[in-house]
């Protein structure tokens, strides 16, 4: 499989952001605009929209779920443990962290869906449409918490007034009970997700700076190194712990190495951080999903 064929729209899009931002007339004033636009509307419209086009049959996957949040929880905890580590935690800057924490456990969805479509066909959709149904809730609550604490804000608040994880909640509320989207809106609705992607990315670019990533090295080589280096070795582990056949284990490699996801910028921006440090983090993720992903699917599957 060729996975830099498979990277190169979305690592485009962000260069292709960067570029007009800094090039054009469309500067950050009109890039801040997009952001708002995405992050409020666009982003939570695709998260309904593409949790419940896929059904959800909980029963016949539950072992894929639980090593799914399993895996998801171990990038969690490895992610908040990197400030209280005897050796490391004095290079994390607090706040850095709190914005950057969530590109450790986070996905790039769509890069999932296209990837196990190549790998597995149908099946392989429908397992990782259960796993961003059921993973995608518990990070969200993962990326917004340390913010939240640090910003000193409430996290109770913040998760109700959250919109990517209103999108999600109301997808998956709609999908347990059966609702079906009308055809006449279908249409629509892809075309907002396919924006929201669009413009996630390019937003991610406007805002990139490298040189903010030379503040904080330390953090970003351990966010990335748990992102692409040590949830693969914890999705391996956890395949057999969960004695998942190989379809499962296939789709579980895949998701445990896909780039983080693009809108990590999107809500570090939005909530008060340092928009342009997470940008350049979600820009080297994607990069590395090129090394990852054939790691993942190539060296630890024939494990």
């Amino acid at each position: 499989m060729n996975f830099a064929q498979l990277l190169f729209p979305d690592f485009s899009l962000i260069l292709c952001g960067y570029l007009v931002c800094r090039y054009t007339a469309l500067n950050r004033t009109v890039w801040e605009q997009v952001e708002t636009l995405v992050y409020f509307l666009f982003f939570p419209v695709l998260l309904f929209h593409s949790i419940v086009k896929s059904p959800l049959d909980v029963a016949s996957a539950s072992s894929l779920i639980g090593a799914g949040w399993a895996m998801g929880l171990t990038g969690i905890t490895l992610a908040y443990s990197l400030p209280h580590l005897p050796w490391l935690g004095r290079y994390i800057p607090k706040r850095e962290h709190a914005a950057s924490a969530q590109v450790a456990f986070r996905f790039n969805s769509f890069i999932g869906l296209a990837l196990a479509d190549r790998l597995a066909g149908p099946q392989g959709l429908l397992l990782i449409a259960v796993l961003i149904g059921v993973c995608v809730p518990l990070f969200n609550v993962g990326a917004v918490w340390p913010m939240a604490r640090h910003a000193q804000r409430g996290f109770l608040r913040e998760l109700v007034r959250n919109p990517l994880i209103i999108g999600t909640a109301s997808g998956l509320a709609a999908n347990l009970l059966g609702f079906s989207l009308p055809v006449w809106l279908e249409p629509s609705l892809s075309r907002i997700g396919a924006a929201s992607l669009a413009l996630g990315l390019m937003a991610a670019g406007a805002g990139m700076q490298f040189g903010a990533l030379s503040k904080a090295k330390t953090l970003a080589v351990a966010v990335l190194t748990i992102r692409h280096f040590l949830l693969p070795l914890a999705a391996l582990g956890f395949s057999h712990l969960f004695r998942l056949d190989p379809v499962q284990t296939t789709v579980l490699l895949a998701f445990s190495a896909l780039p983080t996801a693009s809108s990590c910028y999107v809500l570090a921006a939005r909530m008060g951080y340092d928009g342009a440090y997470v940008a350049g983090l979600v820009t080297l993720s994607t990069l590395l999903g090129l090394v990852s992903l054939p790691f993942a699917l190539g060296v630890l599957r024939s494990l």
